[in-house]
């Protein structure tokens, strides 16, 4: 039903206009750097709460002609967005103050592209879906760049940028093939043409796999992976952490507007190709994390590997035919998002706390002695890598579990199988850290840098992610009921 009502969509308006008050501040009152961080942190910590105020709302408003929806899956995926942004921009405060770059543009690029997130989310056409993707594109690409005099953030960003737009040229060509066959950009109309079978099967089958394909490069999965190791560690840390963290939950709301809400009638289609790219991610992103040395290239392929898990999530869901058993395999996926991006702000937290002025935090040799120069920070670093390899009593075990449930439910013991191979590979790296951490001598000696707020918050990550591994069910509990309210409106 359509929707004069635009509360909804108040927090993303607040969002632009926040946006706009720094831009000027920043313009006006340049001299004046912490107000721009203050302001941000305010803007993002807002919108959150509203977003997460909104989640409670079981029913879904559409707006703008259909073109945007504000359901509980998008609100709750837009307030982990918000947090996520949040939470960046705490860790990486003292990082860009060292390095002159806590400048105007890096919030107002920041904001940009958790903006862009937020509409893509909630993007129920085509176009809505691919105007908020390059909103928040392009705010990244900038991002990484952002950093002028550094050779290694310049060659990322334009990496980055060259395949991000090759990917965004196959998703959008590939939409234009499922609108010419359909003849309507709206997900829930072009699902009911796919479903009355009146249409030329050849072109969504080609549509669909230019589809898959750009949405496997915003994922980050094999083999689309390319761009990740690269661009995780020529980016500026905090700027690595905006990449890797809440976009990886729009790239989850994007496979499940387009191929579930959209397409799941040509489901026997597109499962083929995420089976392939569960298993290549899991399997490349495992074995290549194996010999990394670097900390930041060792997260990207360990990314690759967890995307293949939330691939694993998606694709069990289209089997069964009831919508508990989808709603199950759904909800386990998006269970599994959160869990990473909680796990990962900790993670790159630990690197930029290691960091410091004139030194970057880059090489597993860094991580050395870290129980010796701060017992509670290793402490907190072993349960994130605890967490990142499956080992209980962390939440990204009970994450694992519930994905592997799902797969198993689906009849596909063997990809259950695979998995688990896979994440017994991917323990020995995340172990090799602890053993860095607790067992190795520290070759620094300098006093760990990092604010109070940042040190109060990065242990509160790490004692969340404790929690929710002792108690999973509330969140697991929020995220079935969220995906089976979107799945029946």
């Amino acid at each position: 039903m359509q929707n004069i009502n635009l509360l909804p969509a108040l927090p993303e308006a607040i969002l632009l206009l926040m946006i706009l008050v720094i831009m000027m501040c920043d313009a006006f009152l340049g001299q004046t750097r912490k107000l721009n961080y203050v302001l941000a942190l305010i803007t993002s910590a807002a919108v959150s709460v509203l977003w997460a105020c909104n989640a409670s709302d079981p029913a879904s408003h559409y707006l703008f002609g259909n073109a945007f929806v504000a359901d509980p899956m998008s609100n709750l995926l837009k307030a982990f967005g918000g947090l996520a942004t949040f939470v960046t921009f705490v860790y990486g405060q003292k990082y860009l103050e060292a390095r002159g770059l806590a400048r105007g543009d890096f919030y107002v690029l920041s904001l940009f592209s958790l903006l862009g997130l937020s509409v893509m989310i909630s993007g129920n056409n085509f176009l809505t879906l691919y105007l908020g993707l390059e909103l928040m594109s392009l705010s990244l690409y900038a991002l990484a760049a952002v950093w002028r005099d550094s050779t290694n953030a310049t060659e990322s960003a334009m990496k980055y940028y060259v395949l991000g737009a090759l990917a965004s040229g196959f998703l959008l060509y590939g939409m234009s093939m499922m609108y010419g066959a359909t003849g309507s950009l709206e997900l829930s109309k072009v699902f009911e043409v796919i479903a009355s079978g009146a249409v030329n099967k050849v072109v969504l089958v080609f549509g669909v796999v230019f589809v898959v394909a750009g949405l496997a490069f915003k994922l980050g999965a094999a083999p689309f992976h390319m761009w990740v190791p690269d661009v995780y560690q020529g980016a500026p840390t905090p700027v690595t952490l905006l990449i890797g963290g809440a976009p990886k939950l729009g790239a989850f709301a994007l496979l499940l507007r387009l191929l579930v809400e959209g397409m799941l009638p040509l489901a026997i289609d597109w499962q083929q190709m995420l089976i392939i790219m569960a298993v290549l991610s899991l399997v490349i992103g495992n074995l290549t994390a194996i010999v990394q040395t670097n900390v930041k290239r060792l997260l990207a392929y360990s990314t690759i590997s967890h995307m293949g898990f939330v691939l694993l999530g998606m694709l069990s869901g289209v089997v069964g035919g009831k919508i508990d058993g989808i709603a199950d395999a759904y909800g386990s996926s998006l269970f599994y998002s959160v869990i990473y991006l909680l796990t990962t702000l900790g993670t790159f937290g630990i690197v930029l706390l290691l960091s410091r002025q004139g030194f970057e935090a880059e090489n597993l040799s860094d991580l050395k002695g870290l129980n010796q120069r701060s017992p509670w920070f290793a402490f907190v670093m072993l349960m994130l890598m605890f967490s990142l390899a499956g080992i209980p009593p962390l939440a990204g075990f009970y994450a694992k579990l519930a994905v592997l449930q799902a797969v198993v439910n689906a009849g596909m013991v063997w990809l259950a199988v695979v998995a688990v191979i896979a994440s017994l590979i991917g323990a020995f790296y995340y172990l090799r850290v602890v053993k860095l951490m607790y067992f190795d001598k520290a070759d620094d000696q300098n006093a760990l840098q990092g604010s109070g707020t940042m040190r109060f918050v990065l242990s509160l990550n790490g004692l969340v992610l404790l929690y929710l591994g002792l108690m999973p069910g509330s969140l697991m509990d929020w995220c079935l009921r969220t995906i089976k309210l979107t799945l029946a409106s």
